[in-house]
């Protein structure tokens, strides 16, 4: 009788584990996806020049539709409360559009500012709320000039020549390349009071 060999036991090369944990790791880094938040386009006006003084504006306030938000996210337009915040829409619309019929809101579209103010503590879902219903009045303004919905004309694409062309008349760009029908949304600094 032939006598067996000891062999031990099996052993599992573990060299090679570390080399498919990296390439797992690296497969998994290449194939998600991770959501990035956009926030909220606002193009910023450039630095003042610090060797000149600030210019001295004045503005008739009947032009300025005021929007206040408290840090109980209570709306205050116009010195008035309001509950629902999808009034403000046709709200800001006829005070932009008014061209001096009603002597409580704006001489002109181009005249016409809407500002809006918060606290400290106003919550960021109020804030982009009101904004929104501001941004979505002015793109229903330029929408209805050109017989295109709000969305249709946000979606205009501009490096197109006839919706170049679309976009410009609803914006009423003239000559000098400046709007005659700006959208002037005015957002103030908010003050201390309900918040950190």
């Amino acid at each position: 009788m032939m006598k067996r060999k000891d062999r031990g036991s099996a052993q599992i090369n573990s060299g090679s584990m570390a080399d498919i944990a990296f390439l797992l790791l690296i497969f998994f880094l290449v194939t998600t996806q991770i959501a990035t938040d956009k926030g909220i386009l606002i193009r910023l006006p450039p630095k003042p020049d610090p060797n000149e003084p600030p210019p001295d504006i004045k503005f008739n306030q009947r032009n300025i539709f005021k929007i206040l938000i408290n840090s109980q996210d209570d709306l205050l337009v116009e010195d008035e409360p309001l509950r629902d915040v999808t009034l403000l829409k046709d709200m800001v619309k006829a005070f932009v559009l008014n061209n001096g019929r009603d002597p409580n809101l704006s001489d002109s579209p181009s005249d016409a500012i809407v500002s809006i103010k918060a606290d400290r503590g106003t919550s960021y879902d109020i804030f982009i709320n009101v904004y929104d219903q501001c941004e979505a009045a002015y793109m229903e303004m330029y929408g209805e000039k050109v017989g295109l919905t709000a969305e249709e004309f946000r979606k205009l694409d501009r490096s197109d020549p006839e919706q170049k062309k679309l976009y410009d008349r609803a914006r009423e760009v003239g000559d000098d390349g400046k709007p005659q029908f700006p959208k002037q949304i005015s957002i103030a600094d908010p003050t201390k009071y309900g918040g950190n």
